[in-house]
């Protein structure tokens, strides 16, 4: 199972991955995969490079099913094996920790460090020494903004850096592409997304949502904010990786 991958897709994909060095000779790859638009996008953004790269590496999948109601992410075993690529469902109860140890109001920013942790322990069980992760530019932006304005700091997510226990790294291929592409891929592939994958707080309004809205407003006068955007976070991408860099 194939899908045309346009090239406005493949060059920013390309260009973040030789602009960071992100993967390396026998690299061994693990995609976390949530079952949404942005991973599945990537997973095949990831796939075609594998079959055509001059650098050689392998690539694996890990999906971690936080056992909340509503999030079935089971279709992804026939899905991963069509594409002949490793997958790990690693099922953990998160949404049932969180009520005994969560110490703050943010189930979200919870179940991602605990999504983090599982994901890097699946990666040393099976041998990966990179993780791969699929924000994209309008993630990065509205984190920018979130840190800004709540944090009083400039910085947002990196695109490639080694984590603090120097045997993983963590990379961002799709840092240069817009959340609309992956939207559109997605739809035109026909691929089985799972719209709602984080049920417990899909209903909630977060901070990241008002900034989703305040930068679609912003776009709607200025077409070159991203382009803008980008030349201000770039130097905060790689802040701090000079060891992977």
């Amino acid at each position: 199972m194939t899908h045309s991958l346009p090239r406005t897709l493949l060059r920013p994909v390309g260009r973040a991955i030789s602009d960071f060095r992100m993967i390396r000779k026998n690299d061994r790859i693990l995609l976390g995969v949530s079952g949404g638009k942005d991973s599945l996008t990537l997973l095949h953004l990831l796939s075609n490079l594998r079959r055509y790269s001059p650098t050689p590496f392998d690539l694996g999948a890990v999906t971690i099913d936080p056992q909340v109601q509503g999030f079935d992410p089971s279709h992804l075993v026939n899905y991963l094996a069509e594409l002949k690529i490793p997958f790990f469902l690693v099922r953990e109860p998160i949404f049932e920790r969180a009520r005994d140890h969560m110490t703050n109001n943010s189930y979200c920013s919870w179940c991602a460090r605990m999504k983090r942790g599982a994901m890097y322990a699946t990666a040393r069980k099976n041998g990966y020494n990179v993780l791969a992760m699929a924000q994209h530019l309008d993630d990065l932006a509205e984190s920018f903004l979130m840190s800004a304005f709540h944090g009083g700091r400039l910085q947002t997510m990196k695109a490639h850096y080694r984590i603090d226990e120097g045997d993983l790294r963590v990379i961002r291929p799709m840092v240069y592409v817009r959340e609309r592409q992956t939207r559109d891929f997605a739809r035109r592939a026909g691929m089985p997304v799972i719209t709602e994958n984080c049920p417990a707080c899909f209903n909630m309004p977060t901070q990241r949502e008002h900034m989703k809205t305040l930068l679609a407003r912003e776009e709607a006068e200025n077409h070159g904010l991203f382009k803008s955007l980008l030349s201000a976070m770039k130097p905060l991408m790689s802040k701090g990786s000079s060891d992977v860099l």
